[in-house]
Protein backbone atom coordinates (compact mmCIF):
# COMPACT_ATOMS: atom_id res chain seq x y z
CA UNK A 1 0.00 0.00 0.00
CA UNK A 2 3.20 2.34 0.82
CA UNK A 3 4.29 1.53 -2.30
CA UNK A 4 1.05 2.15 -4.67
CA UNK A 5 0.84 5.74 -2.17
CA UNK A 6 4.07 7.01 -3.42
CA UNK A 7 3.78 6.01 -7.36
CA UNK A 8 0.43 8.17 -6.84
CA UNK A 9 2.12 10.87 -5.36
CA UNK A 10 4.62 11.16 -7.49
CA UNK A 11 2.06 10.71 -10.63
CA UNK A 12 0.04 13.59 -9.07
CA UNK A 13 3.42 15.60 -8.79
CA UNK A 14 4.73 15.02 -12.23
CA UNK A 15 1.37 16.22 -13.29
CA UNK A 16 0.88 18.94 -11.75
CA UNK A 17 4.35 20.06 -13.46
CA UNK A 18 3.76 18.87 -16.53
CA UNK A 19 0.71 21.27 -16.37
CA UNK A 20 2.55 23.92 -14.84
CA UNK A 21 4.90 23.81 -17.51
CA UNK A 22 2.39 23.70 -20.30
CA UNK A 23 0.51 27.14 -18.61
CA UNK A 24 3.48 29.04 -18.98
CA UNK A 25 2.83 28.70 -22.83
CA UNK A 26 0.61 31.02 -24.82
CA UNK A 27 -2.05 29.21 -26.76
CA UNK A 28 -3.21 30.82 -30.14
CA UNK A 29 -5.86 29.49 -31.47
CA UNK A 30 -5.67 29.57 -35.69
CA UNK A 31 -8.47 29.77 -37.92
CA UNK A 32 -8.27 30.06 -41.84
CA UNK A 33 -10.60 30.11 -44.64
CA UNK A 34 -9.36 30.36 -48.36
CA UNK A 35 -11.56 32.17 -50.63
CA UNK A 36 -9.15 32.29 -53.81
CA UNK A 37 -5.87 30.06 -55.26
CA UNK A 38 -4.59 31.32 -58.18
CA UNK A 39 -1.96 31.93 -60.93
CA UNK A 40 -0.52 28.76 -60.40
CA UNK A 41 3.02 29.33 -62.30
CA UNK A 42 5.00 26.09 -62.60
CA UNK A 43 7.53 27.56 -64.42
CA UNK A 44 8.36 29.89 -61.35
CA UNK A 45 7.42 27.59 -58.99
CA UNK A 46 4.64 29.93 -57.19
CA UNK A 47 1.16 30.24 -56.68
CA UNK A 48 -0.95 33.28 -55.23
CA UNK A 49 -3.73 32.38 -52.45
CA UNK A 50 -6.46 34.83 -50.83
CA UNK A 51 -7.23 33.96 -47.55
CA UNK A 52 -8.82 35.31 -43.92
CA UNK A 53 -6.95 34.13 -40.52
CA UNK A 54 -8.12 34.82 -37.69
CA UNK A 55 -6.48 34.01 -33.88
CA UNK A 56 -7.74 33.97 -30.70
CA UNK A 57 -5.38 34.65 -27.56
CA UNK A 58 -5.30 36.10 -23.88
CA UNK A 59 -1.65 37.52 -23.99
CA UNK A 60 -1.43 41.44 -25.25
CA UNK A 61 2.23 40.80 -25.88
CA UNK A 62 1.67 38.97 -28.30
CA UNK A 63 1.78 41.12 -31.63
CA UNK A 64 0.58 39.07 -34.43
CA UNK A 65 0.05 42.34 -36.50
CA UNK A 66 3.65 43.09 -37.37
CA UNK A 67 5.01 39.63 -36.45
CA UNK A 68 3.28 37.18 -38.24
CA UNK A 69 5.25 35.24 -41.00
CA UNK A 70 5.03 33.31 -43.63
CA UNK A 71 7.90 31.53 -44.09
CA UNK A 72 7.31 30.03 -47.46
CA UNK A 73 5.72 33.35 -49.20
CA UNK A 74 7.81 35.39 -51.68
CA UNK A 75 5.38 38.06 -50.83
CA UNK A 76 2.61 39.04 -48.26
CA UNK A 77 0.14 41.56 -49.00
CA UNK A 78 -2.40 42.62 -45.43
CA UNK A 79 -5.27 44.08 -47.20
CA UNK A 80 -6.89 44.67 -43.51
CA UNK A 81 -7.17 43.55 -39.51
CA UNK A 82 -9.62 43.90 -37.05
CA UNK A 83 -8.92 43.23 -33.15
CA UNK A 84 -11.51 42.56 -30.55
CA UNK A 85 -10.01 42.69 -26.80
CA UNK A 86 -13.38 42.40 -24.93
CA UNK A 87 -14.35 39.64 -22.50
CA UNK A 88 -10.22 38.87 -21.94
CA UNK A 89 -9.62 37.96 -24.64
CA UNK A 90 -8.39 39.30 -28.01
CA UNK A 91 -9.31 38.08 -31.30
CA UNK A 92 -7.74 39.09 -34.12
CA UNK A 93 -9.01 39.13 -38.13
CA UNK A 94 -7.04 39.93 -41.20
CA UNK A 95 -6.84 39.17 -44.79
CA UNK A 96 -3.97 37.93 -46.73
CA UNK A 97 -2.74 37.39 -50.06
CA UNK A 98 0.51 35.86 -50.24
CA UNK A 99 2.41 34.47 -53.47
CA UNK A 100 3.65 30.72 -52.01
CA UNK A 101 6.71 29.26 -53.26
CA UNK A 102 6.45 25.49 -54.14
CA UNK A 103 8.06 22.82 -55.48
CA UNK A 104 5.81 21.08 -58.17
CA UNK A 105 5.83 17.11 -58.82
CA UNK A 106 6.20 16.78 -62.66
CA UNK A 107 6.75 13.58 -63.06
CA UNK A 108 3.36 12.19 -64.08
CA UNK A 109 2.66 15.61 -65.71
CA UNK A 110 0.11 16.29 -66.95
CA UNK A 111 -1.61 13.70 -64.69
CA UNK A 112 0.07 15.03 -61.96
CA UNK A 113 -1.33 15.49 -58.22
CA UNK A 114 0.44 18.80 -56.18
CA UNK A 115 0.43 19.51 -52.11
CA UNK A 116 -0.24 23.74 -51.87
CA UNK A 117 1.25 24.08 -48.47
CA UNK A 118 0.82 27.75 -46.43
CA UNK A 119 2.89 28.22 -43.06
CA UNK A 120 2.10 30.38 -40.63
CA UNK A 121 4.61 31.78 -37.40
CA UNK A 122 5.65 34.16 -35.13
CA UNK A 123 8.59 35.95 -35.47
CA UNK A 124 8.04 36.59 -31.49
CA UNK A 125 8.19 33.84 -29.84
CA UNK A 126 9.48 30.77 -29.92
CA UNK A 127 7.90 27.02 -29.24
CA UNK A 128 8.91 27.43 -25.60
CA UNK A 129 7.42 30.33 -25.05
CA UNK A 130 3.79 30.04 -27.49
CA UNK A 131 2.16 27.61 -29.54
CA UNK A 132 -0.29 27.20 -32.24
CA UNK A 133 -3.62 24.98 -32.00
CA UNK A 134 -5.73 25.03 -35.19
CA UNK A 135 -9.37 26.41 -35.29
CA UNK A 136 -11.15 22.91 -36.89
CA UNK A 137 -14.73 24.02 -37.15
CA UNK A 138 -16.36 24.63 -40.52
CA UNK A 139 -15.11 24.45 -43.47
CA UNK A 140 -11.36 25.63 -44.20
CA UNK A 141 -11.76 27.18 -47.51
CA UNK A 142 -14.93 28.24 -50.19
CA UNK A 143 -15.99 25.35 -52.22
CA UNK A 144 -17.77 27.79 -54.41
CA UNK A 145 -14.68 29.09 -56.16
CA UNK A 146 -13.27 26.69 -59.21
CA UNK A 147 -9.83 26.62 -59.56
CA UNK A 148 -9.56 26.10 -63.06
CA UNK A 149 -8.27 22.70 -64.51
CA UNK A 150 -7.83 21.35 -60.97
CA UNK A 151 -9.72 19.49 -58.93
CA UNK A 152 -9.55 20.25 -54.84
CA UNK A 153 -9.14 16.61 -52.94
CA UNK A 154 -8.86 17.87 -49.90
CA UNK A 155 -7.47 20.80 -46.97
CA UNK A 156 -5.93 19.59 -43.86
CA UNK A 157 -5.12 21.86 -41.20
CA UNK A 158 -2.43 21.31 -38.38
CA UNK A 159 0.08 22.85 -35.96
CA UNK A 160 3.62 21.45 -35.41
CA UNK A 161 6.95 22.69 -34.92
CA UNK A 162 9.72 24.58 -37.25
CA UNK A 163 13.85 23.90 -36.30
CA UNK A 164 16.18 26.04 -37.65
CA UNK A 165 19.36 25.21 -36.91
CA UNK A 166 20.62 28.04 -35.46
CA UNK A 167 20.60 30.12 -32.44
CA UNK A 168 19.80 33.57 -34.11
CA UNK A 169 22.46 34.98 -32.19
CA UNK A 170 21.64 33.83 -28.60
CA UNK A 171 25.29 33.22 -26.79
CA UNK A 172 23.43 31.61 -24.05
CA UNK A 173 21.23 28.72 -25.82
CA UNK A 174 22.16 25.63 -24.97
CA UNK A 175 21.86 24.42 -28.44
CA UNK A 176 22.59 26.09 -31.33
CA UNK A 177 19.38 25.71 -33.11
CA UNK A 178 15.29 27.23 -32.53
CA UNK A 179 12.21 26.26 -32.38
CA UNK A 180 8.92 28.04 -33.72
CA UNK A 181 5.25 26.57 -33.55
CA UNK A 182 3.99 26.71 -36.91
CA UNK A 183 0.52 26.43 -38.14
CA UNK A 184 0.05 24.74 -41.56
CA UNK A 185 -2.48 24.53 -44.34
CA UNK A 186 -2.27 21.75 -47.04
CA UNK A 187 -4.00 21.28 -49.77
CA UNK A 188 -4.60 18.20 -51.78
CA UNK A 189 -5.31 19.04 -55.85
CA UNK A 190 -5.11 16.62 -59.50
CA UNK A 191 -5.64 18.15 -62.15
CA UNK A 192 -8.24 17.31 -65.09
CA UNK A 193 -6.11 16.23 -67.45
CA UNK A 194 -7.59 14.71 -70.78
CA UNK A 195 -7.73 18.14 -72.98
CA UNK A 196 -4.24 19.30 -72.03
CA UNK A 197 -2.77 16.03 -72.80
CA UNK A 198 -4.22 15.86 -75.95
CA UNK A 199 -3.54 19.93 -76.50
CA UNK A 200 0.34 19.00 -75.84
CA UNK A 201 0.64 15.66 -77.57
CA UNK A 202 -1.68 15.78 -80.85
CA UNK A 203 1.50 17.29 -82.66
CA UNK A 204 3.85 14.38 -81.19
CA UNK A 205 1.41 11.82 -82.38
CA UNK A 206 0.57 13.27 -85.81
CA UNK A 207 4.36 13.65 -86.71
CA UNK A 208 4.67 10.04 -85.73
CA UNK A 209 1.83 8.94 -88.03
CA UNK A 210 3.28 10.84 -90.64
CA UNK A 211 6.27 9.16 -90.08
CA UNK A 212 4.68 5.91 -89.98
CA UNK A 213 2.83 6.47 -93.42
CA UNK A 214 6.31 5.70 -94.96
CA UNK A 215 5.66 2.18 -94.74
CA UNK A 216 3.55 2.53 -97.30
CA UNK A 217 4.76 4.88 -99.79
CA UNK A 218 5.57 2.74 -102.54
CA UNK A 219 9.60 1.94 -102.77
CA UNK A 220 10.33 3.72 -106.37
CA UNK A 221 9.80 7.14 -103.71
CA UNK A 222 12.20 6.36 -101.23
CA UNK A 223 13.70 10.20 -101.02
CA UNK A 224 9.89 11.23 -100.00
CA UNK A 225 10.06 8.56 -97.27
CA UNK A 226 13.17 9.48 -95.44
CA UNK A 227 12.14 13.53 -96.26
CA UNK A 228 8.67 12.69 -94.13
CA UNK A 229 10.78 10.94 -91.35
CA UNK A 230 13.53 13.40 -91.11
CA UNK A 231 10.71 16.14 -90.75
CA UNK A 232 8.70 14.26 -88.40
CA UNK A 233 12.05 13.71 -86.14
CA UNK A 234 12.43 17.59 -86.15
CA UNK A 235 8.62 18.36 -85.33
CA UNK A 236 8.60 15.72 -82.62
CA UNK A 237 12.03 17.79 -80.64
CA UNK A 238 10.37 21.31 -81.54
CA UNK A 239 7.22 20.28 -79.80
CA UNK A 240 8.89 18.84 -76.49
CA UNK A 241 10.91 22.07 -76.23
CA UNK A 242 7.41 23.96 -76.35
CA UNK A 243 5.82 22.01 -73.79
CA UNK A 244 9.59 21.92 -71.55
CA UNK A 245 9.41 25.71 -71.92
CA UNK A 246 6.39 25.78 -69.61
CA UNK A 247 7.97 23.62 -66.85
CA UNK A 248 10.20 23.57 -64.16
CA UNK A 249 13.41 21.97 -64.45
CA UNK A 250 13.95 18.23 -63.66
CA UNK A 251 17.00 16.05 -63.44
CA UNK A 252 14.47 13.04 -63.42
CA UNK A 253 13.02 11.71 -66.28
CA UNK A 254 9.12 12.53 -66.32
CA UNK A 255 6.12 11.03 -68.34
CA UNK A 256 6.79 14.09 -71.29
CA UNK A 257 10.16 13.01 -71.67
CA UNK A 258 9.27 9.20 -71.67
CA UNK A 259 6.72 10.40 -74.15
CA UNK A 260 8.66 12.26 -76.06
CA UNK A 261 11.91 9.59 -76.32
CA UNK A 262 9.70 6.87 -77.39
CA UNK A 263 8.43 8.64 -80.41
CA UNK A 264 12.28 10.02 -81.55
CA UNK A 265 12.62 6.33 -80.92
CA UNK A 266 9.50 4.89 -83.04
CA UNK A 267 10.94 7.19 -85.74
CA UNK A 268 14.03 6.18 -85.76
CA UNK A 269 13.22 2.74 -85.92
CA UNK A 270 10.80 3.92 -89.23
CA UNK A 271 14.03 5.52 -90.95
CA UNK A 272 16.31 2.72 -89.91
CA UNK A 273 13.76 -0.03 -91.76
CA UNK A 274 13.87 2.70 -94.61
CA UNK A 275 16.84 1.97 -95.00
CA UNK A 276 17.27 -1.86 -95.03
CA UNK A 277 14.06 -1.52 -97.21
CA UNK A 278 16.37 0.48 -99.80
CA UNK A 279 18.85 -1.80 -99.41
CA UNK A 280 16.44 -4.98 -100.34
CA UNK A 281 14.86 -2.89 -103.52
CA UNK A 282 19.32 -1.94 -104.82
CA UNK A 283 19.34 -6.26 -104.34
CA UNK A 284 16.15 -6.48 -106.88
CA UNK A 285 14.78 -7.95 -103.78
CA UNK A 286 11.23 -5.93 -104.37
CA UNK A 287 9.01 -8.90 -102.66
CA UNK A 288 11.49 -9.05 -100.13
CA UNK A 289 11.31 -5.10 -99.12
CA UNK A 290 7.26 -4.91 -99.44
CA UNK A 291 6.71 -8.60 -97.18
CA UNK A 292 9.20 -6.23 -94.59
CA UNK A 293 7.39 -3.04 -95.18
CA UNK A 294 4.60 -4.53 -94.14
CA UNK A 295 5.82 -6.60 -91.27
CA UNK A 296 7.81 -3.84 -89.59
CA UNK A 297 4.77 -1.27 -89.57
CA UNK A 298 2.63 -3.47 -87.67
CA UNK A 299 5.81 -3.92 -85.41
CA UNK A 300 5.96 -0.61 -84.50
CA UNK A 301 2.47 0.32 -84.59
CA UNK A 302 1.32 -1.92 -82.03
CA UNK A 303 4.75 -1.57 -79.80
CA UNK A 304 4.50 2.00 -79.81
CA UNK A 305 0.17 1.70 -78.78
CA UNK A 306 0.87 -0.49 -75.88
CA UNK A 307 3.97 1.49 -74.44
CA UNK A 308 1.93 4.44 -74.49
CA UNK A 309 -0.84 3.04 -72.89
CA UNK A 310 1.44 1.97 -70.18
CA UNK A 311 2.98 4.83 -69.84
CA UNK A 312 -0.15 6.66 -69.32
CA UNK A 313 -1.93 4.33 -67.83
CA UNK A 314 1.13 4.46 -65.09
CA UNK A 315 0.99 8.10 -64.73
CA UNK A 316 -2.75 8.56 -64.38
CA UNK A 317 -2.49 6.23 -61.22
CA UNK A 318 0.25 8.10 -59.54
CA UNK A 319 2.49 5.04 -59.71
CA UNK A 320 4.95 6.50 -62.77
CA UNK A 321 8.29 6.31 -60.51
CA UNK A 322 11.72 6.58 -62.13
Amino acid sequence: MKILSLCCLFFILFSDSLYAQQEKKDTVYVGIYITSIHDIDFKQKEFTTTFWLWLKYKNPALDFVNNLEVPNAKSVDKAFSTIDSSNGRIFLQMKLQCVMKDSWKIGNFPFDEQKLRISIENSQFDASSMVFVPDTLGDHYDKRFTLRGWNIDSCIVSSGSKIYQTAFGNEDAVKQQSEYSAFRVRLSITRDAGGLFWKMFLGMYLAFLISYICFYIHSDSMDSRFGLSVGSLFAVIGNKYIIDSSLPESSSFTLVDLLHGLTLFAILVVIAANAYSLKLITQDKLKESRKFDNVTAWIVLIVYILVNVWFIWRASTGALQL
